[in-house]
């Protein structure tokens, strides 16, 4: 199969590799992508927010390469090979007379070119989107025991990669309920379920903890016409640039013409569809829909090829979209060229040689930055933390033992809500922090405050039972921790905070014991600021740090 592609071809694919390797050595990290290169740094079959492939192609890069490229290399392998992979899919008896017109619809879909250097979930989800595509494909041509495995492995891919590519299999499953009728499909099933028994396991020992938070604990506003479905419909067509209306043209006129092209239209239209109707419930962003790049780039290619009008639009306009594109990539390393406007990759080694030639070798404790963290270790090779606050949310700092990396240390304490210290930066985008040195520092942000809900008709007033957990291996004093309640919106933010007193069910209790529930009983105090609370949840202030993320949202009667 791979013999018969014309060596042209591989010429191309071997230009965009290049292009993207450069691009990756000279571009500074985006936030995001430090996260991702923390999780790399403790390898585990699980993150706070994210299935654990996007760590493991960053720890298969620094096996390579140190600084950016040892981020980035995997995934400028994964985005070569998912071209050569798309290349398969195809199935036209023109195809190789039309080379340069696929290179030049697939390079000129702006995110699909982003995601060619950087290293995001979305990577490898591109990429196992197509494999699962091209082994469909294959397995509704004949299905056989091999097919079905390699179909299996796949789809545990795709579902270590990013919690969408359920989206991925279900649609495809739609597009052919025939599947259910078939042995083969059941052992490809079977084989998923295996492969990713590791991650479930891993969920299950963790308490759900990513589950629970996309569905139940992520934050979200009230709606806007503008900022949701308006803004879902932009995406839809920058994710295109300037070919989009002759990309939606060659989607809206291909027709269903066998299992395979129904599973693609079944596919692209059903992400549209449920990101849509998801729009009316919370902010869509661009990368969530990028996943339709996939099988678009098969369909919109397929009919170019017998339409010569949009191969010719497509051709011309695919040109002025790479130009467009390849400046903008400058521009990511070369602010100027972006008329000064501020990108994530902009700075950053700027601000973190400004914190650690304050800091030295002392470790930095950022609050509420899941983001600035692991930058600066990134960059400055030195130990730091991100401080998660009742105001904020949780991540996985929130999750792993980094917190122990700080405890009882002298650490320089970075916030941008701080309002004098004799330490202060700014960063390229304007933001300005203040910090402060601290001697022993200690958190607790691992206390866990539970509310019974199911035990309690929670009013208002009314008297509870709370427990607090202590996971620490050892004990905490009573008089180091201040308690409050937080009071939050129908959208899960926090409107305001009331200190809380608590008396301990058994006199003599001075500690908190290690590893050990203790009881207490509060009464919820009335709050003045927001009339009609729709949660509320049990936080704790330690050594006078500000209130962490303690309890769950606990749902009040409306």
């Amino acid at each position: 199969m791979l013999k018969e592609i014309p060596k042209q071809f591989y010429c191309f694919l071997a230009v965009i590799l290049a292009l993207n390797l450069v691009q990756s050595y000279f571009t500074e990290l985006i936030y995001d992508e430090a996260y991702y290169w923390y999780y790399s740094q403790n390898m585990a079959w699980g993150y706070f927010d994210h299935p654990p492939m996007v760590a493991l192609l960053i720890k298969i890069s620094s096996f390579f390469f140190n600084g950016e490229l040892g981020v980035r290399f995997m995934s400028c392998v994964l985005s070569t090979a998912n071209i050569l992979v798309l290349w398969l899919v195809v199935d036209h008896p023109k195809k190789n007379g039309f080379i340069p017109h696929f290179f030049i619809l697939v390079f000129s879909m702006t995110l699909l070119n982003a995601y060619g250097f950087l290293t995001l979930p979305d990577t490898p989800l591109l990429f196992f989107t197509s494999c699962f595509l091209l082994v469909y494909k294959k397995f509704i041509e004949k299905p056989s025991l091999a097919v079905s495995v390699a179909l299996g492995i796949v789809m545990a891919c795709l579902m270590y990669s990013k919690y969408h590519a359920v989206l991925v299999i279900l649609f495809v499953l739609f597009s052919n309920l025939q599947l259910v009728k078939n042995k083969f499909s059941w052992y490809a099933v079977v084989i998923a379920l295996l492969c990713y028994a590791p991650h479930f396991y891993w969920l299950y020992e963790h308490d759900f903890v990513s589950i629970n938070y996309h569905i139940y604990e992520r934050p979200n506003g009230a709606y806007s016409f503008e900022k949701y479905t308006l803004g879902f419909f932009v995406n839809l067509l920058a994710i295109f640039g300037l070919t989009f209306p002759f990309i939606y043209q060659g989607l809206f006129k291909t027709k269903t013409n066998g299992l395979f092209t129904k599973a693609l239209l079944f596919l692209t239209y059903g992400v549209i569809l449920f990101f849509f109707l998801s729009s009316f419930n919370r902010r869509i962003q661009a990368q969530w829909v990028i996943i339709i790049c996939i099988p678009m780039v098969v369909l919109v290619f397929q009919y170019m090829l017998d339409n010569k009008t949009s191969t010719k639009w497509m051709y011309r306009l695919g040109l002025v979209n790479i130009v467009i594109v390849l400046y903008l990539r400058i521009g990511l390393v070369h602010q100027p060229l972006l008329f000064n406007i501020y990108y994530e990759t902009h700075g950053n080694k700027e601000w973190v040689k400004q914190v650690a030639n304050e800091a030295g070798s002392t470790p930095v404790v950022f609050e509420n930055s899941y983001r600035n963290a692991p930058m600066y270790s990134f960059y400055s090779g030195n130990t730091s933390f991100s401080l998660n606050n009742v105001r904020y949310r949780k991540n996985q700092y929130s999750l792993d033992d980094s917190e122990e990396t700080v405890r009882n240390k002298d650490i320089l304490y970075i916030s941008k809500y701080s309002k004098d210290g004799p330490f202060q930066f700014t960063k390229m985008s304007g933001t300005e922090f203040i910090g402060n040195h601290i001697t022993n520092f200690n958190s607790y942000r691992k206390l866990n405050c539970i509310i019974d809900t199911d035990e309690y008709e929670i009013n208002l007033g009314e008297s509870l039972e709370l427990k607090v957990h202590n996971p620490y291996n050892f004990q905490i004093p009573l008089t180091e921790l201040k308690f409050g309640i937080a009071y939050l919106n129908n959208y899960k933010k926090v409107k305001e905070i009331k200190p809380l007193i608590v008396s301990t069910l058994k006199a003599d209790t001075e500690v908190l014991q290690a590893k050990d529930t203790t009881y207490f009983k509060i009464t919820l105090p009335t709050p003045y600021e927001i009339e009609k609370p729709a949660y509320f949840r049990v936080v704790i202030s330690e050594n006078n740090l500000y209130f962490g993320l303690n309890g769950k949202p606990v749902p009040l009667p409306q």
